[in-house]
């Protein structure tokens, strides 16, 4: 491992599935033995579009769920560092001082914003979710990461961190690490009703933690081809979400080449394609299990690792906020005030009979 540091994470909204294993959780298990890992639990960014009492009222089993998937699926508790983003006030501080280094048309341009308030039924921008890139750019910064590793999507976002680190560096000295972005190019995960990406929302998922027979129930109501309707009938194996995840998690590919083969030909229903299908999910999510499991014995366990993980994080946090102060100047102005009011009091004291 490099001395260089990696941050990346989720919001906290409910249980991880096989599409962000696909789309971050794979990349993050190899990054982590590359780079110091800091994976933020990111309940304030959840806040811009999840922030009812009863939101917020599940952050922390959420967060006990997310850290134990991650934790099932491979990051190694030794090598990564999970923290509550709520339990860190000093990134709020970093957030106020960041969002002077950009502009509002330059945060309007960012195309994922628009998509985030439609998918989340705004049909106006709140402030918070305009100003997302900046908070991003004060978690990112915050724990002076130099590689986020994002998908196609988040790019935007990670480029007005670039911009205010490097924003920040020329008008107060060098502080920040321009952060790189690690190239996450994964394919996303369609959902099982293959309407779209495999999303929580709309319960078209297969979750890490789902048993054998959950996965079996999942797999068997899926979407395959709509014009097939005997198994005599040649079907298509291009953009089917069956087949997607037979490429994506079947570990034997001379069964997947065989099951496409007769496919095409119309000699194999959909009952053993997905019967199949659901065997290799469960094969791969078998060493998912047996890890949760283990960690799920031992009581505490993962309260223990977010708990300390942000006491840590904290504390790096306030040596780098300390920094940011002192280079703009702020610590300075303070302590000059303080000075003279401390003088000013000893001489009233002084003449003071």
């Amino acid at each position: 491992m490099t001395d260089q540091r990696m941050l990346t994470g989720d919001r906290p909204t409910g249980k991880l599935h096989l599409g962000h294993y696909v789309g971050s959780i794979a990349n993050r298990v190899q990054l982590q033995h590359k780079y110091e890992t800091f994976l933020i639990i990111a309940d304030l960014h959840m806040l811009t579009t999840k922030n009812t009492r009863e939101d917020i009222a599940k952050v922390s089993t959420n967060a006990r769920d997310m850290v134990l998937d991650s934790l099932a699926a491979g990051i190694e508790p030794t090598r990564a560092t999970f923290y509550l983003q709520s339990a860190i006030p000093e990134v709020s501080e970093l957030n106020t001082l960041f969002q002077n280094l950009v502009t509002v048309p330059r945060l309007e341009r960012v195309p994922s914003l628009k998509d985030m308030a439609r998918d989340s039924g705004k049909e106006e921008m709140p402030y918070g979710l305009l100003g997302y890139p900046v908070l991003q750019a004060a978690d990112i910064l915050c724990v002076k990461a130099h590689v986020v590793p994002v998908g196609k999507d988040n790019h935007a976002h990670v480029e007005v961190t670039r911009e205010i680190a490097r924003r920040f560096n020329h008008l107060y000295g060098e502080t920040f690490p321009v952060p790189e972005l690690v190239e996450s190019e994964v394919p996303t995960l369609v959902g099982t009703d293959g309407q779209g990406k495999m999303s929580k929302s709309v319960g078209n998922v297969i979750y890490l933690s789902d048993s054998s027979e959950d996965v079996r129930k999942r797999v068997a109501g899926m979407y395959t081809d709509p014009n097939r309707v005997r198994a005599d009938v040649p079907g298509t194996v291009e953009g089917n979400p069956v087949f997607a995840y037979h490429d994506a998690f079947n570990d034997n590919p001379a069964e997947v080449a065989d099951l496409k083969e007769r496919y095409r030909a119309g000699k194999v229903g959909d009952v053993e394609v997905k019967d199949k299908l659901a065997a290799a999910i469960n094969r791969f999510l078998d060493p998912v299990r047996e890890r949760r499991a283990r960690y799920e014995e031992q009581s505490g366990l993962v309260d223990e690792i977010i708990v300390e993980g942000t006491e840590r994080t904290r504390r790096e946090v306030q040596q780098v906020v300390f920094e940011v102060r002192k280079a703009m100047g702020l610590t300075a102005a303070y302590n000059q005030l303080r000075r003279k009011a401390e003088r000013a009091r000893k001489s009233r004291e002084r003449t003071t009979p």
